[in-house]
């Protein structure tokens, strides 16, 4: 079979794995079932049509409207299902295992799904972080899955608890200064999955390139005041951008900082 068509099915894999991803962003948080369950308009709780319902396709031709009660559709639906899409044609274009790579397309699935669950609903469903915290860990089994991951299970363990303790630190001593909690234990339970995942000399680079992330992203809002030092922001979308920026340019990084 050529080429172009394995890689033409890859996408379309990720694609579909992406708008089950918008499934779960949707259901999550509301504690409904995302196995079953026909999917539905948000807003007119109509059934969609499996015709209104293919990745992509369907929300270009349908002009970003449910085709029912003309209401947009949010344009998450179509940049998740890219961005699933896109990775596993990345993941598929590697020389990895296809054990390797069925471990990094659930990372990236549950990533994702972490990463606009918080951004919308400022929470992390502990199904999805201790999934991960348990997948994390028992990677350190299998010498196919030395995918830029710690193997070592010392470094893998002191990770996770470095990550889940430095959270809890900044949780508690925000809380003395100011009376209020700067994040949530979700935020601990990812940083400790992270931690397990790179090992604890990866926290300081993902705790400070999170922050500065934050910092970036709420520093006009707070010059304009449209936000105050009280308003609630999630911190999981800059954990989890921090972590992807640590494994792919982690070790580069780090080498230009001995070097200076």
């Amino acid at each position: 079979m050529p080429e172009i068509i394995f890689l033409f099915l890859t996408f379309l894999f990720g694609l579909i794995f992406g708008s089950f991803a918008n499934v779960c962003i949707y259901r999550l948080p509301k504690a409904k079932s995302f196995m079953w369950n026909r999917s539905f308009c948000p807003k007119c709780k109509k059934l969609i049509n499996w015709f209104d319902n293919i990745p992509l396709v369907s929300y270009l031709n349908l002009n970003s409207k449910c085709r029912k009660c003309k209401k947009a559709i949010p344009k998450q639906y179509f940049v998740i299902e890219l961005i699933s899409g896109l990775s596993f044609l990345f993941i598929y274009m590697t020389n990895y295992s296809l054990l390797a790579q069925t471990f990094l397309a659930f990372l990236v699935l549950a990533y994702l799904i972490i990463f606009f669950i918080d951004l919308k609903h400022f929470i992390i469903p502990d199904s999805l972080n201790l999934s991960l915290i348990f997948f994390a860990f028992i990677k350190n089994f299998f010498p196919d899955l030395n995918l830029n991951f710690t193997q070592n299970l010392e470094v893998s363990i002191i990770g996770g608890l470095v990550g889940y303790f430095s959270i809890w630190a900044i949780i508690q001593l925000y809380y003395i200064l100011r009376k209020i909690e700067a994040m949530g234990l979700g935020d601990a339970k990812l940083m400790a999955g992270i931690g397990l995942l790179f090992g604890w000399q990866s926290i300081p680079f993902i705790l400070f390139v999170s922050a500065i992330l934050g910092l970036l992203m709420v520093l006009p809002s707070l010059i304009n005041k449209k936000r105050n030092l009280k308003t609630e922001i999630p911190f999981g979308p800059y954990i989890i951008t921090a972590g992807v920026i640590y494994y792919c340019f982690g070790e580069l990084l780090y080498s230009i900082i001995l070097v200076v």
